[in-house]
């Protein structure tokens, strides 16, 4: 049997409409919007925008937010007609093994973990230097650090991280509340959304009378700009490489911010817990990203015109908790609000997690039905129909990360594992409009080939601005991940093992 097998259409409509023996149908529009924003908006926007200003794009950064917006609005609409038509939890897992196949299928899947588990770890690390700030710096150095972290500070001292135990304690909350149940983590993720949702744009109204415009000029990282060391003379930035100033600072700026988007295709991980998915996932899909997005630009321009980009380089000043930073230094009189964007930062974080932890427990759920991973990944829980023990061995790995791994290696990563995704998502709604043209098609994407060439096209320019170590662990990863399917996977597979399943008729065989 071929490494490119496709499982039917009907058979995956089928497994999604076992409410039964499925996960519950509970979300509305209004949750799966709330969803979307809870994952959209936190790291990518708190962190993530100042690393962005400060490694690469400087005030550029909200150029970066706009070109990262228009790799996901086109991906977003190829997202949206996919789980308005295809309403199962496997998000572009699923999607590509009705598409492209079995191991295009499992490449995917395996690119999503990066996506969603590592997402969670990335998050989870800035929750922890969040409340550091919070504390004012009193959780020792060594207790919210990855042993692969260390600095030297203005007296000279040299500190090292051991492990980041916050990350852990928050990756463990969340992991029991989503263990309780899908609607209760919904109610949960819609008030903390409400909360930072207002907390942006106080920061916005308050944060534009305090804008210095010497801060955005010039506007662009300028060429030959010097390399930045700390106390010890390490490089701590460095501009020489082509995506690191100028317009190409602008590309490599986007693709560090482009994890600030990954929360609108986790809307569709959710598709198969959806009341109506046929209207209610284009709405939560599309609807977060715009919104999402303008706050964004708005977010962005405010805080490099607050402090100047060069602040975010340095882990004395503003590169960790920009936000509280820019406001407790530059913003004179409101020492109040840098408290509270911190308290609703935190919360923040916590949405962005739970709907990470939601996205990939989900994921797994697809994937171990499917016979790709062991079967305990689908195990539902007898009282609260979820994948428990999905969810607990996804806290023993995320919190492997998130507390022995530095949180810029896991950020990256996760950009990459996303574009990945998005790549293939925007090629297969158009293989899918030629090889099934008749199928029902709830939303359709508007001029789907240009919409899915200019949506990959894009999202692979944005890979090719990722650091070169990035790519390279990026590409081990995914080495691994081929091992997994040859040893494991490929034999285990219920498309390919008659005596577990018996696949029907397709379309596009």
């Amino acid at each position: 049997m071929s490494l490119f097998v496709k499982k039917p259409l009907n058979e995956l409509l089928a497994q999604a409409a076992d409410s039964e023996k499925g996960l519950k149908r509970t979300l509305g529009a209004g949750n799966l919007i709330a969803l979307g924003i809870g994952a959209i908006i936190g790291a990518g926007l708190f962190v993530r925008t100042a690393a962005a200003a400060g490694q690469a794009a400087g005030p550029g950064v909200t150029l970066s937010f706009i070109l990262a917006a228009v790799g996901c609005a086109f991906a977003g609409l190829c997202y949206a007609e996919f789980a308005a038509m295809i309403p199962i939890a496997g998000s572009a897992y699923a999607y590509s093994y009705v598409t492209m196949g079995e191991l295009i299928a499992w490449i995917i899947g395996w690119a999503l973990i990066m996506e969603y588990a590592l997402g969670a770890a990335t998050v989870s690390i800035a929750w922890s230097e969040y409340l550091n700030k919070l504390f004012g710096g009193g959780i020792p150095y060594e207790w919210c650090h990855s042993p692969f972290e260390s600095y030297t500070d203005s007296a000279g001292v040299l500190h090292q991280g051991m492990i980041n135990a916050p990350a852990l304690v928050i990756l463990l909350l969340l992991t029991m509340l989503l263990i309780k149940g899908t609607q209760e983590s919904a109610l949960v993720n819609a008030v903390i959304v409400f909360i930072k949702v207002a907390i942006v744009l106080l920061f916005i109204a308050i944060g534009w009378q305090f804008i210095k415009p010497e801060n955005h000029t010039p506007y662009l990282i300028p060429e030959g700009t010097a390399a930045v060391t700390d106390q010890a003379g390490k490089v701590i930035a460095d501009y020489s490489g082509w995506n690191k100033h100028g317009w190409g600072g602008i590309l490599g700026g986007a693709a560090i911010v482009f994890f600030a988007f990954i929360g609108f295709d986790a809307v569709s991980t959710a598709a198969q817990e959806a009341k109506n998915p046929k209207r209610d996932m284009p709405i939560g899909i599309l609807g977060s990203l715009v919104v999402c997005t303008i706050l964004y630009i708005l977010f962005g321009h405010v805080l490099t015109g607050v402090a100047n980009w060069k602040d975010f380089v340095d882990p004395e000043k503003g590169r960790e908790a920009s936000v509280a930073y820019a406001i407790s230094t530059y913003m004179i009189g409101y020492s109040w609000l840098a408290q509270a964007v911190t308290i609703a930062i935190l919360a923040g974080f916590s949405s962005v997690i739970l709907v990470m932890l939601m996205g990939q427990s989900r994921i797994f759920y697809t994937m171990s039905n499917d016979g790709l991973i062991p079967k305990a990944f689908g195990e539902l829980h007898p009282k609260f129909k979820t994948p428990y023990k999905a969810n607990w061995i996804l806290f023993f790995f995320v919190g492997a990360f998130a507390a022995f791994v530095p949180g810029h290696v896991a950020g990256d990563l996760t950009s990459f594992g996303t574009l990945f995704a998005f790549v293939l998502v925007s090629i297969g709604v158009w293989i899918l409009r030629v090889k099934a043209p008749d199928i029902e098609r709830p939303f359709k994407t508007p001029a789907a080939p240009v919409v899915g060439t200019l949506g990959a096209l894009i999202c692979t320019a944005m890979i090719a601005g990722l650091d070169k170590q990035t790519l390279t662990v990026a590409f081990i990863w995914m080495g691994i991940g081929l091992v997994v399917y040859f040893l494991y996977s490929k034999h285990n597979s219920k498309l390919r093992n008659p005596s577990d399943i018996i696949p029907k008729a397709s379309d596009f065989e």
